[in-house]
């Protein structure tokens, strides 16, 4: 049995990036803007600075709050550019070694890199540079945009990482930083998110606009599916180096990885997601008396689909923020608590009603199964299970740890099966095309999709070369992702 309290039963954003160029307290700056990227990861971070003469590198374990506020940490990363990441592990792929951003003293100089995605031809390019010679010492596939790097013929600093990224398959949203340069690139599908921001003349990076709010920064703009900015005292250049292509960028970040407070590809998530909330409600419609979100993913959703039904909303789950991942259970008894570590039915709310859950989706089902028990265990009539996002059917490849798709419940089962795994009275997921209006497309484009949607539709925006002839595996379980 799994040792947390849902049996981790939730898809997992893998990483958050950012970096800021020529600004006092760069590293403290960094820390902070981590920070309030820390949704996107929670297993380990890592801070390189530049301090004018040399690199400076710290790498943790564990929460930013709990590792690199302490002032000793913060003096050792001196310097007044600095780049840092904070990551989620994938299976096969913790370890301090694994933690970026990954650093290594190159011909040309030292280079610094953290990455948000994850490359799909990863192990195949690594293979090829092992039989040339090249030594990995981690398990991640941003180490081989190192090695891509330092073995580029081109000439000049960013034609070496222009050489090395042409030469990848799948999702990259980076930012490096040399002793002259500071760079960001996004991928040619631009999957995943990067946001320009300015700090009193000071650029930074960052892979969404909360973590320019904590610091008082402003928003400049996103950059742009295929876009490479390169940071010097000369300014900052703009260059498109890969062959256009039309944007994929993940449709997900709208349902569950971006912070609410965040505006993403110019959209504010938030109203986003009352938007999908609303949409769900005009699908479909239960009788019943409340709704009620599964906090806190489920909250905006919720809203909205309280407010188009015209019915009550109200927090009849309430959610213990103090309870981590690494909760230790030490008995069966106390194991079998389960979902009550996490989450407690407000049973005022509940006792008597025929209550609509809105979550933001169904991975394995085991929450959902527990959540629906306990929500019956307060004394509620009815329960009818609504998901803001369509079922999830596929393997995500591109930055998210989800589970191979046979553990995948929507994979597998019915939506009628599906509810009767999770004992709801009704259960009733978006339709992909609700989930395009709510973005302010007028539906999904069969032909020409608007967004990357595969944990959907199975539609892979990208060759998968590394899981060619491989079916049902975890993505990249021999490398781990970079999150």
């Amino acid at each position: 049995m799994d040792d947390t309290p849902f049996g981790d039963d939730s898809l997992h954003e893998e990483c958050g990036v950012f970096g800021i160029f020529k600004r006092t307290d760069a590293a403290a700056l960094t820390t902070l803007g981590l920070h309030a990227l820390q949704h996107r990861g929670q297993e380990a971070a890592g801070i390189v600075s530049f301090d004018g003469s040399q690199f400076h590198v710290e790498r943790h374990a564990g929460l930013i709050g709990d590792t690199f506020t302490k002032q000793a940490v913060l003096e050792r990363l001196p310097g007044s550019s600095a780049i840092g990441h904070t990551r989620y592990a994938t299976t096969g792929g913790g370890g301090l070694r694994n933690v970026q951003p990954f650093f290594a003293e190159l011909s040309a100089g030292g280079f610094a890199v953290a990455h948000n995605g994850n490359i799909t031809n990863a192990m195949t390019v690594q293979r090829e540079l092992q039989r040339r010679g090249s030594i990995f010492s981690s398990t991640s596939d941003t180490e081989t945009i190192l090695h891509l790097v330092a073995t580029s013929a081109a000439r000049l600093f960013v034609e070496k990482l222009v050489d090395a990224l042409t030469r990848l398959e799948g999702a990259f949203s980076l930012v490096g930083l040399s002793s002259k340069k500071m760079v960001g690139v996004r991928d040619p599908l631009g999957i995943r998110p990067l946001v320009l921001g300015d700090l009193e003349g000071s650029p930074i990076l960052a892979s969404e606009t909360c973590a320019l709010d904590i610091i008082g920064a402003d928003f400049v703009r996103d950059i742009e599916p295929g876009e490479m900015v390169v940071i010097s005292d000369d300014g900052i250049e703009s260059i498109f180096p890969f062959q256009a292509r039309r944007a994929r960028f993940c449709i997900f970040e709208y349902v569950y990885f971006a912070r609410p407070d965040s505006t993403v590809e110019g959209r504010n998530v938030y109203e986003i997601r009352k938007k999908i909330g609303g949409e769900l409600a005009r699908e479909s419609h239960p009788e019943a008396d409340l709704v009620v979100p599964v906090p806190d993913s489920g909250v905006p959703a919720a809203i909205g689909y309280a407010q188009e039904s015209n019915l009550p909303f109200e927090l009849g789950i309430i959610r213990n923020h103090y309870v981590g991942r690494t909760f230790i259970q030490p008995t069966d008894s106390i194991r079998h608590m389960g979902v009550k570590l996490k989450h407690n039915a407000n049973r005022r709310m509940l006792e008597g009603k025929r209550v609509i859950l809105v979550d933001d989706s169904i991975v394995r089902g085991t929450t959902s199964q527990k959540i629906v028990q306990m929500v019956r265990e307060a004394g509620a009539t009815e329960v009818h299970m609504r998901i803001a996002s369509p079922p999830t059917r596929a393997s995500c490849f591109y930055g998210v740890d989800t589970p191979e798709k046979a553990k995948l419940l929507a994979s597998r089962m019915t939506v009628e099966e599906m509810a009767d795994f999770i004992k709801v009275d009704s259960l009733a997921f978006l339709s992909i095309d609700g989930l395009y209006r709510a973005t302010d497309e007028p539906s999904r484009n069969k032909m020409a999709p608007q967004f990357c949607d595969a944990c959907f539709t199975g539609d892979y925006p990208t060759s998968l070369t590394d899981q060619e002839g491989v079916e049902n595996v975890r993505p990249l379980t021999l490398l781990g992702g970079a999150g």
